[in-house]
């Protein structure tokens, strides 16, 4: 099938309150039009160079989501535009994308990224550090980041069971969490092998790329 098919099939599927991240990292830009014109809106990218390239190529109505492990030094090339952060992992991160913001008078979207899995190789807050830092003295002073919700990635496991349990644990944190009170809380977790239990667990973003783009090219 072509991407446009693949995307409104897989659309039709979403319950109409999950958003589609398309992970188009990686992908030539005609493909991401293609996607595109076919009314996709929303687009993950890992890698910074390769964003912003993207973005000032394709059309200016693009969502980015940056949804990669994103360093303290190259924030300053994303704030100017940049719709969502998924992956902030640190109160330094955050410091910084909050200065970077504040030149461009901007207030970046952040999602917290928390670590849910038992694997060494993630990266995130704990469920505790998340919770002392909205606690903080430093969280109200952030003025030019707003933290709209949370990211996680589960195991890489054919476990279904662990992987249940690892997001149901993150949907059981947020629905604690003061600062969501009477607001919505974006749950960005589940990808293309896992996005059917993270919706049933509590998710209300997902981000898929090799099942709308087929497997992802490493030799760019």
């Amino acid at each position: 099938m072509s991407i446009k098919e693949n995307l409104i099939q897989f659309k039709t599927s979403l319950s109409s309150y999950v958003t589609l991240v398309a992970v188009s990292k990686t992908k030539p830009n005609e493909m991401i039009m293609e996607a595109y014109d076919a009314g996709q809106k929303d687009f993950g990218e890992n890698y910074v160079q390769e964003l912003v390239d993207k973005h000032e190529q394709l059309p200016k109505d693009i969502n980015w989501h940056f949804i990669g492990h994103l360093q303290s030094n190259k924030v300053k090339f994303i704030a100017p535009f940049v719709y969502l952060i998924h992956s902030v992992d640190s109160v330094k991160l955050l410091e910084e994308i909050n200065k970077q913001a504040k030149k461009n008078n901007r207030v970046v979207n952040c999602l917290l990224q928390i670590y849910i899995v038992q694997e060494e190789t993630k990266f995130g807050f704990s469920f505790d550090e998340c919770e002392r830092f909205m606690n903080s003295d430093l969280f109200p002073q952030l003025k030019n980041i707003a933290i709209v919700g949370f990211m996680a990635m589960a195991s890489n496991t054919d476990n279904e069971n662990q992987i249940r349990k690892e997001f149901c644990s993150l949907k059981e944190f947020a629905s604690k969490s003061l600062i969501f009170n009477n607001k919505s809380c974006i749950l960005s977790f589940g990808m293309s092998g896992d996005y059917k239990i993270a919706i049933e667990e509590g998710s209300n973003m997902v981000r898929i790329g090799s099942t709308l783009f087929g497997q992802r090219n490493y030799n760019i």
